[in-house]
């Protein structure tokens, strides 16, 4: 019995339409040839944030098909990622790394300017971190020095004098 037998093998054959060049009007070749320019500055957009040399992750896109039946990214995004460091340097060699990746792109989108500014605030508070521990070293040390002074003027002389640092 051969009913439907031939059917089985043209189920599905037309359903992928690819025009050829020739099949194209004039406004779906121009329509492919910025549908192809955004592709081109997209992945290399997200090229530049993983050449940066921060940690990133894989590149994921979102695509547009064509009139011409192809696959187009047309907006994409690399995930960046950022710890704190173990101690204030480290945090600031990271914050600097994550800026890099960010505005590695020559046209840094919205969201690239928020992620350097996040780790910009983060860099800061880091430098001020560091800076109150070295701070804290020197009040220490001129604690010390100022407890010989006073040391010193206990066994001569009551004439205050001038000490520059």
């Amino acid at each position: 019995m051969n009913i439907g037998s031939s059917s089985l093998y043209n189920i599905g054959s037309n359903v992928n339409y690819k025009k050829t060049k020739q099949e194209l009007s004039e406004d779906e070749k121009l329509l492919i040839k910025k549908l192809e320019a955004r592709d081109t500055e997209v992945k290399a957009h997200e090229a530049a944030h993983q050449s940066a040399g921060a940690s990133t992750g894989a590149a994921s896109f979102t695509y547009e098909k064509g009139p011409d039946g192809k696959m187009y990214a047309i907006g994409g995004e690399v995930p960046i990622s950022f710890s704190g460091g173990s101690s204030p340097q480290e945090t600031i060699a990271n914050a600097r790394a994550v800026i890099s990746a960010a505005l590695a792109p020559a046209n840094p989108s919205a969201q690239d300017m928020a992620v350097a500014s996040s780790a910009t605030m983060m860099m800061v508070k880091a430098q001020q971190e560091l800076a109150k521990e070295d701070q804290e070293k020197i009040m220490g040390h001129n604690t010390y020095k100022d407890a010989q002074i006073d040391e010193d003027t206990t066994k001569g002389s009551k004439e205050p004098f001038d000490i520059s640092v």
